[in-house]
């Protein structure tokens, strides 16, 4: 667990030389705003990818290629180590990027490191927006659904990660509405009072949650890169702080956990214990057509 990483970034941010205004680096030359808007990008990818691509709450093995991850059958760690299994050291790394967001909506000093960087990237984009991360927010969702699909294996069926999905997405709605309508922190841009947790972040991370549980490897370092782009064009839109997306992300990976923890309910609910029913067309050269039925019990 490499939480300290995340917890360190912070500070880096305001070391002498590194994001001070009109300070000057090491080799004598002054920084300018892009300079700090690029470090601060840098830090929060490798804080953020770096602390979910180690949390690896079941051990969760690596593939290395598409290929791998393709051609790789992860049903045994399904039976060996069910991801619907509760851990209390799941809740490490979301409720700690909660904390994180949380604590910059009221710290002063949070407070003008996320103004500071608000400011820098405003002088760099200028009018200049760009906003892919209306769409590119579901990606992840997407991808958990359709992978498997397309060939990729993945630890659970596909009634079954439909059932996650569905039930995180609820999840991260519930805590996503309720942070917005209790903080009530007014955006960056000033259109609203719902800044706070950005519910875009929440979205991509959970489907990147998702997909590094189900596929793992670079299927899942390769969504956790698509959430962290859709939070710092978020933060590139003016639409959120940086707290927000730290929250945002935070609520995301809890969102997905809960939707695994709540599978079990759901497969009694629904039965998906008793039996499983294939229903196949039939046709035989003599021009035969039927249904055929099979029941696994």
């Amino acid at each position: 667990m490499k939480v300290y990483y995340f917890c360190a970034c912070i500070p880096v941010l305001r070391i002498r030389g590194a994001w001070g205004k009109g300070r000057l680096c090491h080799c004598g030359t002054e920084r300018t705003s892009r300079h700090r808007v690029w470090l601060a990008a840098v830090l929060l990818f490798f804080c953020i990818t770096t602390v979910a691509g180690n949390t690896s709450a079941n051990g969760f093995a690596s593939c290395y290629s598409l290929q791998n991850c393709m051609g790789q059958d992860f049903s045994y760690m399904a039976d060996s180590v069910p991801a619907e299994r509760f851990r209390v050291r799941q809740l490490i790394l979301p409720t700690s990027l909660i904390a994180v967001g949380t604590f910059g909506v009221y710290n002063g000093w949070f407070g003008s490191v996320r103004t500071d960087l608000r400011n820098d990237i405003g002088h760099m984009r200028g009018n200049c927006y760009f906003h892919a991360d209306d769409y590119l927010q579901y990606l992840p969702v997407a991808a958990n659904v359709t992978m498997g699909m397309l060939g990729v294996k993945s630890r659970h069926s596909l009634k079954e990660r439909l059932a996650v999905t569905a039930t995180a997405y609820i999840a991260m709605g519930i805590i996503v509405n309720a942070g917005k309508y209790t903080v009530k922190e007014r955006r960056p841009d000033s259109s609203a009072r719902n800044s706070f947790p950005s519910g875009h972040t929440a979205t991509a991370f959970m489907g990147a949650e998702l997909v590094r549980e189900e596929y793992g490897g670079i299927c899942g370092w390769s969504a956790y890169a698509v959430a962290t782009g859709i939070a710092a064009l978020r933060l590139y839109n003016e639409r959120h702080w940086l707290n927000d997306v730290i929250a945002g992300a935070g609520v995301g990976i809890l969102s997905a956990r809960i939707g695994y923890w709540l599978l079990p309910a759901e497969r009694h609910l629904f039965g998906w214990h008793d039996s499983n029913v294939a229903i196949l067309p039939v046709v035989n050269t003599s021009g035969y057509y039927g249904i055929a039925m099979n029941i696994e019990f």
